[in-house]
């Protein structure tokens, strides 16, 4: 994240990897989806409020913004009109919940305005959101691009190469879900997705977040050998996680105390 490399011929996993923010919020998203009704509104978005501040603290030191520490350290409930790209590195869960496009876009502004109140915040989780329901449904990648250039207005016709050549640090969701994008457009595999947008540069973690739930959404997998080595570094609460958004039921708190 703050020393970027510029290609994609790099060791993917190394001893001291460890998991980040984006991983403890995308969890914090799914569970609030698996245990509450976006329809309620209101409920939801408290119950979310609730889940985030109790993640925040069960996992404090994980590389969050300033801006969101200090609104979970002192247990804020209101937004801050953010248009940081947090709202659309935890949307992921969204992608995959809804039925419609609709409701996805709909829950993924729900699910962004806690906190990222801001247009750019709620589009970029928008976005996401969108292009994960599209590529899970079997839609082209020349279909979601047209659909998220036209909805959302996002220049898409840059070119991988162009990025990794100009593309520098940049902590808002317009500018980083489009380049995002673009690497999924331009990847030929998960693994591929993921590498281009690490080598693009700029906010790493975060980048590539957001490219692997498109990418694993439109190639149906992520390669087993990347699956054992996120397991071995990533919390236990990780795996129950996927487990009940696999099967979509409601499985209480699965939270451990301290």
């Amino acid at each position: 994240e703050f020393d970027n490399l510029k290609s994609k011929n790099f060791e993917l996993f190394k001893p001291e990897c460890e998991f980040t923010d984006d991983s403890v919020l995308t969890v914090a998203v799914a569970e609030t989806l698996l245990n509450f009704n976006p329809d309620d509104e209101e409920n939801f978005k408290g119950n979310l409020i609730d889940i985030f501040h109790k993640y925040g603290e069960l996992y404090p030191d994980v590389g969050y913004g300033g801006h969101y520490l200090s609104w979970v350290e002192h247990k804020h409930r209101e937004p801050y009109n953010s248009c940081g790209n947090g709202s659309a590195m935890r949307v992921s869960a969204v992608g995959w919940m809804f039925d419609t496009l609709e409701e996805t876009e709909k829950v993924a502004k729900i699910s962004a305005e806690i906190t990222h109140n801001h247009p750019e915040g709620i589009k970029g989780a928008q976005a996401t959101a969108a292009a994960i329901w599209m590529a899970r449904n079997g839609i082209s990648k020349a279909e979601i691009k047209g659909y998220i250039e036209k909805t959302y207005g996002y220049d898409l016709d840059r070119t991988w190469e162009f990025l990794n050549r100009n593309y520098g640090w940049d902590s808002s969701c317009q500018g980083t879900v489009p380049e995002a994008i673009i690497a999924f457009l331009e990847s030929t595999d998960f693994e591929d997705a993921i590498r281009k947008a690490v080598s693009m540069g700029g906010d790493s973690d975060t980048l590539a977040c957001i490219t692997g739930g498109i990418a694993e959404a439109f190639y149906g997998e992520i390669p087993e050998g990347m699956v054992e080595v996120t397991q071995r570094v990533s919390p236990p609460i990780l795996h129950k996680l996927l487990d009940a958004l696999k099967s979509r039921s409601s499985y209480g708190d699965i939270v451990p105390n301290r």
